[in-house]
């Protein structure tokens, strides 16, 4: 089937629904926008120029929104047209709420862990606990679950902070990185509240067996946007989508998914062997101490295009989703985002 769009206008309406798709009621028009019969208006929306294709009425070229039929294609456009508006933005914000948070929780968990050295006391006395074993071991768990969870809320704020940079920017708004933090500031808590749990549903399908953890991972993946967008019930709004249109969905998380798994394995394994040269205890000297804090750093920052691209791809993916469901632009979009 052709992915070319059936040219229409003002002269020839859209169908109460396209192929596949659940008709759609048509909102009143904008009082200062000019109506056309069939085709919805929705308020800073420009009154021409619009196409309906498939019974969709929303711009074709709209810089966030891919329109149904415009394939992986439309989708990759979306997504390279948002990373090269907003990467000047979008970039201080992935560093100051991903990439020093992680930062930081790494230093701070190497700092705590005794675990080098139960090896050579285990070989002594193979049946003794080693010393303060488990004084050591609380303490490395609250270290490690305390600061994945504040690092969880940071990340959030980012998260909230570069949707809104993308979505502002692809509706022509200004969207510069202050203001961008403080809106992701007043929505992170939700967000992270969100997140935690849709963690724990993922980590218990995944102790079960590997399958169901891997299905709640791609059911769950448009939860954060609809939180931010919709602001109700996105457990079970983000797995309608994916029921919805489970091909489509699949493919377009799959691919962000491997790409941001993919450079964030990478960056891990080159840390792995960059910290090896500081030795089993890098933090007891001065100097090795300062060589492992600026190695990790400098890893984490090889991590920063899975941040960027993960973002960047739940969103335009999000926005094609509900491309599907009805009109929408991403004038309209922005202005959800509140």
């Amino acid at each position: 089937m052709s992915d070319q769009l059936p040219p229409t206008g003002p002269s020839s309406p859209p169908p109460a629904g396209g192929i596949g798709q659940p008709p759609y009621a048509v909102p009143p028009a904008h009082p200062s926008q000019p109506s056309y019969a069939g085709v919805p208006s929705y308020p800073g929306q420009p009154g021409y120029g619009w196409y309906p294709p498939a019974g969709h009425g929303f711009d074709p070229a709209d810089a966030l929104v891919t329109p149904p039929g415009a394939g992986l294609g439309g989708w990759f456009a979306r997504c390279a047209g948002a990373a090269r508006r907003g990467w000047r933005q979008l970039l201080p914000i992935l560093v100051l709420t991903q990439v020093l948070p992680a930062t930081v929780v790494s230093v701070l968990v190497l700092a705590v862990d005794s675990s080098v050295g139960w090896d050579d006391q285990l070989a002594g006395d193979s049946a003794a606990l080693p010393a303060n074993f488990w004084a050591d071991l609380a303490t490395l768990l609250i270290v490690l679950i305390g600061g994945s969870l504040l690092l969880g809320l940071v990340q959030s704020v980012g998260w909230a902070a570069g949707t809104w940079v993308i979505v502002r920017q692809a509706a022509g708004e200004r969207a510069d990185t202050g203001a961008a933090l403080r809106y992701g500031v007043r929505r992170a808590l939700g967000l992270w509240g969100w997140t935690l749990l849709i963690t724990l549903i993922v980590t218990a399908g995944f102790c079960l067996c590997f399958l169901p953890g891997l299905y709640a991972a791609f059911a769950f993946a448009m939860a954060g946007p609809v939180y931010l967008f919709e602001r109700h019930d996105p457990l079970s709004r983000a797995h309608q989508m994916l029921r919805d249109r489970l091909g489509l969905l699949l493919g377009r998380v799959a691919l962000v998914a491997v790409a941001a798994v993919g450079v964030t394995l990478v960056a891990n394994i080159v840390e792995a062997f960059a910290v090896l040269p500081f030795g089993v205890t890098p933090l007891d000297s001065p100097g090795t101490a300062v060589g492992v804090v600026l190695t990790i750093a400098v890893v984490a920052v090889l991590a920063l295009p899975a941040h960027l691209v993960q973002l960047v791809g739940l969103v335009v993916t999000y926005a094609e989703q509900r491309a599907y469901e009805g009109p929408v632009n991403g004038v309209q979009l922005a202005a959800e985002l509140g």
